[in-house]
């Protein structure tokens, strides 16, 4: 009785703890398990008992034991691999990068792809600071010839300021317009964009919109470091023309910003005398161009890309899409200044986007 009471007893817990301590999938995907694989079936299913039972129960736990074992161990081993794997990489690229950017690619965690860009033609696009659809064909109809007379005190003063910064340049660069371009378009290119973060951080206090004008000018920004690029490829700037760089961007950039906070109808009034002197500077390239004491070179890849000028196209077209930027840039500010001459808010009237 005694017997066959804890055999019942045997049957009724395995039934319940075999599947689990006990893996049938082990013996069957293991071609070295037939001779285990019926008795140990036999008690997982409840079958009487036999002498070799004992054994065969006792290898089985033990083979299914290592196999998780070792399963786990090779999945920490793939785990450890596959981290080893992803830190080369990263490793690698960090090193081309230090290398000069050897093989361009980089490997980032956060699976950020790189944009692509292609011609029109279907070659591949090779410039990171501007895309295809940014390019543009310059209006060369724009009368070059336009001026705000100056009536009223700010307009006066504006004026004048604009004349007396334009002696110094003067001095400096004389008949050098390759650098007196390349120096110019440094601080140029600063008032869109402060005019832009003001007014981008007046919308965010304010909680009320634009009218475009943050875009329009943070595009006369961008546009104004476009002709840098560009005249960087003609003109090389030396050591104390960088120092210069530093010390009149830094003293332009605090006394526009000044300048924009008190009254904006001025700032933009002053960036209009600017881009008209600006206009004046690059009719005398061209000047100098015709005449022949300047090489009119071929121009820069970037420039032909960026304006969308022919393959063969020289530095003198160049210089007179610059000119017909700088003259749209002239029309933009002084048509800001006169909106709050009027006693509007630049948001009151559409910005025009894409004026170029």
């Amino acid at each position: 009785m005694m017997t066959r009471g804890a055999t019942r007893m045997t049957r009724v817990v395995m039934g319940h703890m075999g599947p689990r301590y006990f893996s049938t999938t082990v013996l069957r995907n293991d071609p070295g398990t037939g001779v285990v694989g019926g008795a140990a079936a036999g008690l997982l299913h409840g079958f009487p008992a036999n002498p070799s039972e004992k054994v065969a129960v006792t290898w089985v736990r033990h083979f299914s034991a290592m196999g998780s074992r070792s399963a786990s161990t090779a999945a920490l081993n793939d785990k450890q691999q596959e981290k080893e794997s992803s830190d080369k990489k990263v490793e690698n690229a960090a090193t081309a990068a230090a290398n000069g950017g050897a093989g361009k690619s980089v490997v980032s965690y956060w699976g950020v792809p790189p944009s692509k860009a292609t011609k029109p033609d279907g070659t591949e696009w090779k410039w990171n600071c501007f895309r295809p659809w940014e390019t543009y064909e310059a209006d060369m109809s724009i009368d070059l010839t336009k001026h705000h007379a100056p009536v009223t005190f700010l307009d006066k003063f504006a004026y004048w300021t604009v004349k007396v910064l334009r002696f110094p340049t003067d001095v400096f660069f004389q008949r050098r317009y390759g650098c007196r371009a390349m120096m110019l378009e440094t601080v140029a290119a600063v008032p869109g964009m402060v005019g832009g973060m003001l007014l981008h951080c007046k919308s965010l206090r304010r909680f009320e919109q634009s009218g475009g004008w943050i875009k329009a000018l943070l595009e006369e920004a961008e546009n104004e470091r476009m002709h840098l690029m560009t005249f960087m490829e003609v003109a090389k700037p030396n050591v104390y023309e960088r120092a210069l760089v530093f010390a009149v961007q830094g003293v332009f950039f605090n006394a526009y910003f000044a300048a924009y906070l008190i009254s904006p109808k001025l700032a933009h009034r002053i960036v209009g005398y600017l881009e008209e002197e600006a206009v004046h500077s690059y009719t005398e390239f061209l000047k100098e161009l015709d005449n022949g004491n300047i090489e009119n070179v071929p121009a820069p890849a970037i420039a032909i890309d960026y304006w969308r000028l022919p393959k063969d196209a020289t530095l003198r077209d160049v210089v007179l899409v610059v000119r017909a930027d700088e003259a749209h840039h002239r029309d933009v500010n002084h048509y800001a200044s006169d909106i709050h001459y009027q006693g509007q808010q630049l948001k009151d009237s559409p910005a025009p986007l894409g004026y170029h």
